[in-house]
């Protein structure tokens, strides 16, 4: 009889400190993880693969081909890569994304459905509007603001500090049920622009960038298809994995997505 949650973790796409992160999933109570990176990962998002799993918990990034000098390639994923995907997403699978997750797939619309928003690393058109590229701020000490009552938030405090990288980024807010805001003011000034860094090479650089205000909102619930889906934008270094409000919201998403 299975005592303990099967989960799969998918990264690769994006830089993190393996040691820590993993460390998260380690001192996880009740929890069995198996790590794959992409693109090999694609192979279990089959039915038959993925029922050995209660849930995937998405760290990556893929779908991008950084280069030096110029801007990023964007790849359409494999045909029955994305249909299987769609697959497991009817069958009711669970699925949690982590922070930079966000980014992934940017050449496939429908991604971005998936996960309730994204972070763009050029302008794009998205939902029929076009877009301006998304910002980032690293270390950024904000308070976190729990507001719906669920079991991601069960035993999460009213509002807790944090320093991790926030995310001037598109959610559809239409389409989540919020669960988390922070407290910083997410306007064009407080953030880099992500196109400055990748197109020009110019890291924390927002001269003659404009955006318009974000949304404070950093964590949802959701459903697509018959799947739960769960996104938390915490998570971007050590110093964001220790804390111990953000491994409560990691192992209660995984619980609540894992239950079908």
């Amino acid at each position: 009889m299975k005592t303990e949650l099967q989960i799969l973790l998918v990264t690769k796409g994006h830089p993190f400190e393996r040691e820590p992160f993993f460390k998260i999933f380690d001192e996880m109570d009740g929890v069995d993880w198996t790590h794959v990176e992409q693109p090999t990962a694609q192979a279990l998002f089959n039915r038959e693969e993925a029922n050995r799993f209660d849930a995937f918990v998405m760290y990556d990034m893929p779908g991008i081909r950084f280069a030096p000098g110029g801007p990023p390639k964007f790849l359409e994923p494999p045909e029955r890569y994305r249909r299987q995907f769609l697959e497991l997403l009817e069958a009711g699978h669970g699925f949690v994304f982590l922070h930079h997750a966000i980014a992934g797939w940017p050449a496939w619309d429908g991604y971005a459905d998936i996960v309730g928003g994204r972070f763009l690393y050029l302008p794009a058109s998205l939902k029929g509007r076009e877009r301006q590229d998304s910002g980032y701020h690293h270390g950024v000490t904000h308070n976190v603001s729990v507001v719906a009552e669920h079991p991601v938030t069960d035993g999460i405090p009213p509002s807790f500090a944090i320093t991790d990288e926030l995310y001037l980024f598109e959610v559809f807010v239409d389409e989540v049920e919020p669960l988390l805001v922070s407290d910083y003011e997410f306007v064009a000034e407080n953030f880099y622009s992500a196109a400055k860094a990748v197109r020009e090479g110019k890291m924390f650089d927002n001269e003659g960038w404009s955006h318009p205000p974000g949304q404070k909102l950093i964590g949802w619930s959701k459903t697509h298809g018959n799947s739960r889906i769960v996104y938390l934008q915490c998570g971007d270094d050590p110093v964001a994995y220790a804390n111990p409000h953000y491994q409560r919201l990691v192992r209660n998403a995984i619980n609540w997505v894992s239950d079908r």
